[in-house]
């Protein structure tokens, strides 16, 4: 137990000091994990191939989806109808919300936030505001489904939850309902901080799609998803499988009508490699401590925090993830956590949806309160870089703070009344 603790700390301290080497890093350690005595065979089974194909098939159509423009017609179509600006940055992170519910919260970014930098530049005005508003609108929804975000493919990977889980479940209402509540919280803050901005705004010229195809592929998915989410007796892949196969038929759609290899492997390209060589290194390296006893002895410290007072326990979990997350990633955070609160909820006899709620909520929204907290509004601060404008941490947190705890403690009362 003792050295499997080592090198997980050791892990973990890597992963914060060089991110851009993470997945090396998170393999490396797994490697490392098999030489000290885990069994190949156990290492491998630990991998969530659901998981893995899930995240890399949504990425893929999402890069078709992009690619068609049709996110940026959405987002004109908004604009068209709003009276002035306050109402145009609020509606278009509110849709960067919707669209980051089914789509990663790095590319909805990379939409949207061109069309607030457009109109900015129209009316003579700062950006700054308005993309930091989509960039921590799109983190908030990324909790609110099965595929809007890696934290909530980690969980449904993790506790067996399909699609329709994380809308109604045991007959209570899900995270999605949840994640609405404390956005209506935190519109009410973006409402405040814009309400001098009250400048009209011109009609945008609307874009043209290229092609339909690819939004079908999307809608596809997520009805292909509710329906496996009610069938029995499927494949407990069968997520991974829907993903990764309607990504394969837009692959070869996209040859069909390019009739260009080359331009069809640009969009394997976009898939973040990165990321699925961290969550495989990173699997192995939870059953590595797992099978040590490490996560047993955690969440045993952890279940007899506030002699076993479960409120108390619940409040640590969200609000410890909320601090955590807002400076270290949320993907390795989560994926550590999960197996731990589980074993807590069991140690207690408690529903475990509860602890694992609060922590979904806690990780994924704590990544708003800093500019350093989620891969989102990294990509944010990177776009107004490259305009030639330099975003601080106290510009950041200005609006990130206050929308991030009307957010979360909206979500931390509404779990705790329906699930504990």
């Amino acid at each position: 137990m003792i050295i499997a603790l080592i090198i997980f700390i050791v892990t973990y301290i890597l992963l914060l000091l060089f991110p851009k080497h993470r997945a090396y890093v998170a393999l490396i350690s797994a490697i490392t994990f098999l030489i000290v005595g885990l069994p190949f065979h156990q290492a491998i089974s630990s991998i969530d191939l659901n998981v893995i194909m899930m995240i890399a098939g949504t990425m893929g159509i999402v890069s078709l989806f992009i690619e068609s423009k049709m996110p940026s017609l959405l987002a004109d179509l908004i604009i068209n109808k709003m009276p002035n600006i306050k109402w145009t940055i609020i509606s278009l992170a509110l849709f960067a919300g919707v669209i980051s519910a089914f789509v990663d919260n790095v590319a909805t970014v990379l939409v949207v936030a061109p069309v607030a930098m457009t109109i900015s530049k129209k009316l003579n005005t700062s950006p700054v505001p308005s993309i930091i508003a989509i960039a921590i609108s799109s983190n908030l929804q990324g909790a609110a489904t099965l595929v809007g975000d890696t934290t909530s493919i980690l969980l449904g990977g993790h506790a067996d939850l399909n699609f329709f889980d994380f809308f109604f479940l045991d007959g209570k209402p899900g995270i999605f309902w949840i994640i609405q509540l404390g956005a209506m919280a935190s519109t009410l803050v973006l409402i405040h901080v814009f309400r001098k901005e009250k400048q009209p705004i011109d009609v945008v010229e609307r874009t043209s799609v290229n092609h339909y195809f690819p939004s079908f592929l999307l809608v596809g998915m997520v009805v292909l998803l509710i329906i496996a989410s009610f069938l029995k007796n499927m494949p407990n892949e069968i997520n991974g499988y829907i993903c990764i196969g309607l990504f394969i038929v837009g692959l070869i759609w996209k040859i069909s009508k390019t009739k260009s290899i080359s331009k069809t492997l640009n969009t394997l390209r976009d898939i973040d490699y990165f990321t699925l060589l961290l969550l495989a290194g990173l699997f192995v390296v939870i059953e590595g401590i797992s099978e040590s006893g490490v996560i047993t002895s955690i969440s045993s410290i952890l279940g007899s925090a506030g002699n076993g007072n479960v409120f108390v326990i619940y409040t640590i979990i969200v609000w410890a993830s909320v601090l955590l997350s807002a400076f270290i990633d949320n993907i390795p955070y989560v994926a550590t956590m999960l197996p731990v609160v589980g074993a807590v909820a069991m140690h207690l006899d408690i529903n475990p949806y509860l602890l694992y709620f609060g922590l979904l909520s806690g990780a994924t929204l704590g990544g708003n309160l800093t500019p350093i907290g989620a891969s989102a509004n990294i990509a944010a601060i990177g776009i107004l870089r490259r305009d030639g404008y330099e975003v601080s941490a106290k510009q950041f947190m200005k609006l990130g703070v206050p929308f991030t705890l009307a957010a979360v403690s909206v979500g931390y009362v509404l779990i705790w009344v329906l699930w504990s």
